[in-house]
């Protein structure tokens, strides 16, 4: 287990591994090593082929524990069978409080334009505070930072990639994935009076099953037979592991006071741009938009997502 309460005052990060073995297999000592030193995580041997259901509630119970209530559930109803040997599990959880907090009494509904040319009526923050917003060609950059704490020297922050168009999220996506360097690239770097501020309150879930997403990347020796046996000692009946399917499910929430967010995965085994002058500068949120939250020091981002509807989960 790996748990990072950060500095008094700062965000809370918490990256945590866990490993459940089905009871007929020995772990490798090199991989026990591994599992247990390098990456501090929970090594279980589970009877996967006779109480499947009594393993599967276990891994969820650590999945809840570990997300501190945000998911529940990464193993879900019949992804369990007597033909599970092996269950892989790493879970991140972050709590951050906004650097500049919004004013829940300023909170007000108004329009968010969907995707398909509909509109919604959803809760938007604002606050009168000077913005860090970057403008690009085609799209705006908002960077919220969070409180960090006495001593640290991490930096997080949310930031928001907003199409200008109401239906422009699919182009900024595909620049996003086809350009290299294209989140660090397009940040902004001061702080600027807004005439109009809002963004949406929202609590956003996504869950999917990954295998064939890491497959198209270049992930495969782990699908093929006997593509993590080295993992074990050999079995009795001779019998070869590999990867089935890899469940990822993230939450994040939204709201005046910061940002909570969880995201589990589950492995089975069977230049810099000019800014635009703007004469009267403004930031709404009303529609679909990017969003990271981010370690700035280092570069890391530790969420990325789409919003298409703040009343979605």
């Amino acid at each position: 287990m790996i748990f990072d309460e950060g500095c008094a005052g700062g965000p809370i990060l918490s990256t945590k591994n866990g490993l459940w073995f089905d009871q007929s297999l020995t772990l490798k000592p090199a991989f026990r090593d591994i599992v247990q030193n390098s990456y501090e995580a929970v090594a279980q041997r589970v009877d996967f082929q006779h109480q499947g259901e009594k393993a599967r509630k276990e891994v969820n119970s650590w999945c809840e524990k570990t997300t501190n209530g945000l998911i529940n559930e990464i193993l879900p109803r019949n992804s369990v069978s007597d033909l599970t040997r092996l269950v892989f599990a790493n879970a991140v959880y972050f709590k951050g409080t906004w650097g500049n907090k919004f004013d829940a009494n300023l909170t007000r509904d108004a329009d968010f334009h969907l995707l398909n040319g509909s509109s919604i009526r959803a809760p938007f923050m604002t606050n009168w505070d000077k913005q860090y917003v970057g403008f690009f060609d085609g799209f705006k950059v908002l960077k919220l930072p969070y409180r960090h704490g006495s001593g640290d020297t991490r930096r997080f922050s949310m930031c928001i990639y907003l199409p200008d168009a109401r239906d422009g999220l699919p182009s900024l996506v595909e620049r996003v994935c086809s350009e290299p360097g294209f989140v660090d690239r397009h940040l902004p770097h001061g702080e600027v009076n807004l005439d109009e501020f809002r963004i949406p309150k929202f609590k956003m879930g996504f869950e999917f099953e990954a295998s064939r997403v890491l497959k198209e990347l270049g992930v495969v020796g782990v699908f093929e037979r006997g593509g993590v046996s080295e993992m074990v000692e050999e079995s009795p009946d001779g019998e070869e592991l590999w990867a089935d399917k890899i469940h990822h499910k993230a939450i994040v929430e939204v709201n005046e006071e910061g940002t909570e967010a969880a995201a589990v995965t589950g492995l089975f085994i069977g230049g810099s741009c000019m800014q635009r002058p703007r004469p009267r500068p403004r930031f709404v949120a009303d529609h679909p938009f990017i969003f990271t939250i981010r370690e700035d020091t280092s570069g890391v981002v530790l969420f990325v997502g789409q919003l298409l509807d703040p009343h979605a989960r």
